[in-house]
């Protein structure tokens, strides 16, 4: 029996030549993942809403030493997911610079507690329209190139875990990443036939935090929460959705579409 690491296994999760966009990728979650997909070989697209966010995200990834990839290169753009013209605006930009688009990471998102009879409807179509709505604007366009380009591809949302079990003073953020997943269901039932997989993330509580959240992050008392209700006692380091992505990105995950995969430190399995 042969001993050592296999060169054929270890390949099928290279990313060289690949082109993948990573949305909300300016801080935390979306940061880690842009620069493990640029580690595994891709060239990536970093965006976000924020110029300065974006600009210093994509600084970091050109100036700390990833530019030994020779087929590295990076591209920030500034958007708006929930604005259609600005998501076909990325796709094209993307695919004028790069020549295609081959990995779509939706990552961007908003998030807020409340208790569900104080929430106002503006803040619910707010949550609605970036989580979910902006999901769907760049699914669908990135799909969109996928299939004019004739080669597949795959689609990565980032939704939570929230969308699997219920939360306190979370209705309108786990309702709209709920919505994500089954977008996830839907689109990988009828791209298939272009070999699109579509899959989706579902992270627990990390140690970076979105937009929105501040207040529930930097409390002691629901830090020590959290941790003592996650099975590996602790919250989750952005780097550690870094091997989940790259490998519903590559060809190790080729058979894998409309999959909904926590990455929560065990919290979905009490």
């Amino acid at each position: 029996m042969a001993t050592g690491t296999s060169t054929k296994t270890l390949s099928s999760f290279d990313l060289t030549g690949k082109t993948a966009v990573v949305t909300g990728s300016g801080r935390g979650l979306g940061r880690a993942i842009a620069r493990g997909l640029a580690e595994a070989g891709a060239n990536v697209v970093v965006c976000g809403r924020t110029r300065d966010v974006v600009a210093e995200s994509a600084a970091a990834l050109r100036d700390d030493g990833y530019d030994v990839l020779d087929v590295l290169d990076v591209l920030d753009v500034v958007f708006d997911a929930c604005d259609r013209a600005d998501c076909q605006r990325l796709i094209e930009k993307t695919v004028a610079r790069f020549g295609s688009l081959d990995v779509m990471v939706v990552n961007h998102g908003i998030g807020r507690a409340n208790a569900a009879e104080e929430i106002e409807l503006e803040d619910w179509e707010e949550m609605i329209g970036v989580n979910l709505t902006g999901a769907f604007n760049c699914a669908q366009l990135a799909g969109r190139r996928m299939i004019e380009q004739g080669e597949g591809g795959s689609i990565v949302l980032t939704s939570s875990n929230a969308s699997l079990v219920a939360f306190d003073l979370l209705t309108s953020y786990s309702v709209s990443k709920a919505g994500v997943d089954h977008l996830a269901r839907q689109l990988a039932l009828e791209w298939g036939k272009h070999n699109i997989r579509v899959n989706v993330i579902n992270p627990g509580y990390m140690t970076s935090h979105m937009r929105g959240s501040e207040d529930r992050y930097d409390d002691a008392g629901e830090k020590a929460r959290v941790e003592a209700m996650t099975p590996l006692g602790r919250k989750g380091a952005p780097e550690e959705l870094v091997g989940p992505v790259v490998f519903l990105a590559s060809d190790a995950a080729s058979f894998v579409t409309g999959h909904i995969m926590p990455v929560d430190g065990g919290w979905c399995l009490p």
